[in-house]
């Protein structure tokens, strides 16, 4: 049968098979964990950042938006009045002003052109001065060189003709101490002869006794020694003469090649300052 709504009932035709036990899943009593991801609010921060950013940007837009309006307002207003105020008469031709001011252009443009073309010619002349120069002065370096380097070979020369001429100078005193000292011997050597010949003639005198030509004798003596004595003297002068003479021609031909080659130096040397003075000129330009 049907019982009441509070007690239990077993079988029945409402409930067939009676009240079936409630089946409660565990796992579904326990509490949910909902956690919040630390990127999402930073994502979210950003996006009020950004949004707030924009905000203001388009704020700032309507304000410039609103000012160039007023501003539009403000310059028609003027123009309107400045129509308003001008002459009645005929308006001036903008054009023929602008015409006028573009040929003005133009006359300016031609002539700045023309002006071009002369300091490009201009250019291209000193270019070419300055290349001659410049050509110039490395031929001037070359020649600067060659002159040191000839310079250099004739110290080398002057210095080799002056320790010959001091060799030379000391050979002449030498050869001069010798003819002196020969000299000496010689003029010795005469008064020995000259003091054998008085001896003899004394001696000749002394035995004049004896009845012989003694004094052709003598005299022909003395004759023969003053004609030996003579005759040394005079190759003796002769050699020494000539020695002496040779001497003077050698120191005199190294006496010319020195002079010549002082002038030669004394040349150069003036070159060698010209060049220098040319050289400094072209280095002033």
């Amino acid at each position: 049968g049907i019982g009441s709504f509070g007690g239990p009932v077993r079988g029945g035709p409402g409930f067939p098979g009676g009240i079936q036990p409630v089946q409660v899943d565990p796992t579904l009593l326990r509490p949910v964990h909902v956690d919040i991801d630390p990127q999402i609010q930073q994502v979210k921060c950003q996006e009020k950042e950004q949004i707030k950013t924009l905000n203001n940007q388009f704020a700032s837009f309507i304000d410039k938006v609103r000012f160039l309006e007023q501003q539009n307002k403000v310059l028609s207003t003027k123009w309107e009045l400045l129509q308003q105020q001008g002459p009645s008469g005929p308006r001036k031709n903008l054009d023929v002003i602008f015409e006028n001011y573009i040929q003005n252009l133009r006359r300016r443009l031609e002539s700045l052109l023309g002006q071009r073309g002369q300091l490009e010619s201009e250019l291209q002349n000193m270019r070419q001065y300055v290349e001659e120069y410049k050509t110039k002065y490395e031929e001037e370096i070359n020649r600067r060189t060659a002159a040191e380097n000839e310079f250099v070979v004739l110290k080398k020369d002057v210095d080799c003709a002056y320790m010959t001429k001091v060799e030379l100078e000391a050979k002449v005193g030498a050869l001069t101490d010798e003819i002196n000292f020969l000299r000496c011997i010689y003029e010795e050597e005469l008064a020995q002869m000259q003091t054998i010949s008085r001896d003899l003639s004394v001696v000749v005198s002394m035995d004049n006794n004896r009845h012989l030509d003694l004094d052709s004798i003598i005299e022909e003596v003395r004759r023969q020694y003053e004609q030996i004595a003579q005759n040394s003297r005079a190759e003796a002068e002769a050699w020494y003469q000539s020695r002496y003479e040779e001497l003077q021609n050698t120191a005199g031909r190294h006496g010319d090649s020195l002079r010549n080659t002082k002038i030669e130096i004394q040349e150069l040397t003036r070159n060698v300052q010209r060049l220098r003075a040319e050289i400094e000129n072209v280095k002033k330009q």
